[in-house]
């Protein structure tokens, strides 16, 4: 397992060392041990990108439920992160990281290498709490059992909580802008179950 004493790593090398120990499962509570004190930031980032990976079915509820569980602290201005026993003990599986992980790290590699403290007034108290609520509403949906459904919402709050961690305000506009794209992409996607049960209903009533 990766050493609390290695929390200053940059969060691409924490995974990397994730994926490459030799367990064979994690708990969600060693994660938080892994990360140690790191912000609210470095929680919600882990979490979200773990959304983004090939789970089978219910599996972005293991992670969306942490989300659900942080996001609300963060809105009341708390600084250590909490989970309960029971959301701590759950384990993922290394083998499964390895499957995602490696295609991801590359990227967030090439973010933390331009990414630097910049519009920092976007996360006064006013910011952190309005990302906080964000990440609540989106994790919300990442718990419900959407096919594909997860990946745009896990998408914006990776950039929002990585734009908390690196204090990169360019960062956090980009975010926001995932946020109310998710909102068009799950409200397109409402429409459309909406008019197919609306279809079955239409040709049952004739039958």
């Amino acid at each position: 397992m990766p050493e609390t004493s290695e929390i200053q790593l940059p969060l691409s090398e924490v995974l990397t060392e994730i994926a490459a120990s030799d367990v064979e499962r994690i708990s969600v509570g060693e994660l938080m041990a892994t990360f140690g004190g790191r912000a609210f930031g470095a929680m919600l980032f882990v979490f979200g990108l773990a959304c983004l990976l090939p789970w089978p079915p219910g599996g972005t509820t293991i992670f969306g439920l942490p989300l659900v569980l942080l996001s609300p602290q963060l809105i009341i201005g708390a600084r250590l992160p909490w989970l309960p026993n029971a959301v701590k003990k759950r384990t993922i599986s290394i083998a499964d990281l390895r499957k995602g992980l490696p295609k991801l790290i590359p990227t967030l590699q090439k973010a933390e290498a331009i990414s630097k403290p910049r519009l920092v007034f976007l996360f006064g108290p006013v910011g952190e709490r309005a990302i906080g609520l964000l990440c609540l509403v989106l994790a919300l949906i990442l718990i419900l059992p959407i096919p594909g459904g997860n990946i745009p919402p896990a998408l914006a709050v990776s950039t929002l909580s990585f734009a908390l961690i690196q204090r990169d305000g360019l960062i956090a506009l980009l975010g926001y802008a995932m946020v109310a794209a998710s909102g068009v992409v799950l409200a397109a996607f409402a429409h459309i179950i909406v008019r197919t049960f609306e279809h079955f209903l239409t040709v049952f009533a004739a039958a």
